[in-house]
């Protein structure tokens, strides 16, 4: 299995939930957002692509970039 890591704007906890219909299509549940950390990373563990997760934000409208 393996884990993708994103830099994200997602700020607060409305904001995961505002992503997360999304990122529990593609990722099933395996995700998680640090907002203790200052980039907010996002952690994803699964058989995914970057792409679809960077999608499945911006389609939340929330951006994620590689580290």
């Amino acid at each position: 299995m393996k884990k993708i890591q994103l830099k994200t704007n997602v700020k607060c906890g409305a904001c995961v939930a505002a992503i997360t219909p999304e990122m529990d299509k593609v990722a099933a549940g395996s995700w998680q957002v640090d907002l203790t950390h200052p980039d907010r990373i996002l952690t994803v563990e699964g058989e995914i692509s970057e792409d679809v997760i960077v999608k499945a934000l911006e389609t939340s409208g929330y951006k994620g970039e590689s580290i």
